[in-house]
């Protein structure tokens, strides 16, 4: 999916505005706290049914004002809409003028990948940072286990509940049993993810990290010992499951590492090194969805100057050029942004002001062309 036109009412700071979106590249360029931010915000919205910024609603709402909506037409003349009221705490959820129940709807039209200044949190934010980008990726490429994780989170509620009740033994057992299949299941289609994630990785590393591509070695940590069954490690943390009341070992337990030499990859890299490492993983998962689903992923990027010198963006640029998707990038600068728009500049010669890109300026929450390409009502 590419977009071809995004509006937006009342969200955040951004003035309602219909943005005409080019299939391939698009920048915006602004001060901090002018809108930038929020613009991806709301494509991020639309397509995750939140936010990446923030977990309350009514932070994402105008000031003084008690609803958003966003929406969006793509290439194809597909509607998806998506609009809040905070009073009611009603979300309604409309493709091509139809309602519907469920945000993952949505989310089967649409797939955005991001990458803004909290994307380190991979790295420093615990293995929950590393399990949200999975089950990100994992939704569109595997596309059963959304529903299968559904149910496992069912089944470790009740086995939870034994265990913090004292339940019969033949309760316990009962959802145990359930929760070892279930863990197992998932973990084998988890670790076929990781395995396409790793043979992609690669690519992209020998185009933005070319010096350490063949030292990264990713491994994936199923949730219990590699050496034992689940059952077993379950058996043999009988006593301090019941002392804690919660289950220690499982599918839930799952992290992926990042290794250089088998030392944490963070500690081996700069922090734009770090930056490019999450820009060639995110590729790599984009690649993996568009293999798979009809969906092309949209990439967002935010702050594309922070962390990168000038051979880091003209890597990026080389990068970009080569990904099929389409981009969104913020930058404070302009001048960022040289190695991106160089590349991808060409004149038509029908037209002298055609572009394989559009530009924006935004400034208190207004977005204006800065290309005469570009058309804003």
């Amino acid at each position: 999916m590419s977009v071809a036109r995004l509006t937006t009412s009342n969200f955040r700071n951004l003035s309602a505005a219909a943005i005409d979106f080019h299939p391939k590249f698009n920048f915006f360029i602004g001060d901090n706290g002018s809108g930038k931010s929020s613009l991806l915000e709301a494509i991020f919205f639309l397509a995750h049914g939140k936010s990446f910024r923030t977990s309350k609603a009514e932070h994402i709402a105008r000031y003084d004002t008690v609803n958003f909506v966003v929406s969006i037409k793509d290439v194809n003349d597909l509607q998806l809409g998506l609009s809040k009221d905070l009073q009611t705490g009603v979300t309604l959820i409309k493709i091509n003028g139809e309602r519907h129940a469920r945000l993952s709807d949505l989310a089967k039209n649409i797939a955005v990948q991001i990458v803004t200044p909290e994307s380190f949190k991979l790295f420093f934010g615990g293995p929950k940072e590393r399990r949200r980008f999975v089950e990100l990726g994992m939704f569109h490429v595997k596309h059963d286990s959304t529903k299968q994780w559904r149910e496992f989170n069912r089944v470790l509620k009740q086995r939870n509940a034994c265990l913090r009740q004292n339940l019969n033994k033949e309760t316990f057992a009962y959802w145990t049993k359930l929760f070892c299949q279930l863990s197992e299941d998932i973990a084998e289609v988890r670790a076929q993810y990781i395995k396409g994630l790793i043979s992609e990785l690669p690519f992209w590393l020998d185009i933005l990290l070319p010096n350490i591509a063949d030292k990264v070695t990713v491994q994936y940590l199923q949730g219990w010992p590699q050496k034992k069954s689940l059952i077993d490690a379950l058996n043999d943390s009988q006593e301090r499951e019941q002392a804690f009341g919660y289950s220690i070992y499982g599918a839930h337990k799952f992290d992926v590492k990042f290794l250089i030499a088998k030392q944490a990859l963070e500690s081996q890299l700069s922090r734009g090194q770090q930056k490019l490492f999450l820009l060639a993983l995110t590729f790599a998962q984009a690649k993996l969805i568009a293999r798979v689903n009809r969906v092309k992923p949209i990439l967002l990027i935010d702050d594309i100057g922070a962390e990168l010198d000038v051979n880091s963006r003209n890597s990026l640029s080389r990068a970009l050029s080569i990904l099929d998707c389409q981009v969104v990038i913020t930058a404070i600068e302009e001048g960022v942004l040289q190695p991106f728009i160089s590349d991808t500049f060409v004149t038509d010669k029908e037209s002298s002001n055609k572009t394989k890109y559009h530009m924006f300026h935004v400034k208190q929450g207004g977005i204006l062309p800065v290309n005469n390409s570009v058309k804003i009502e």
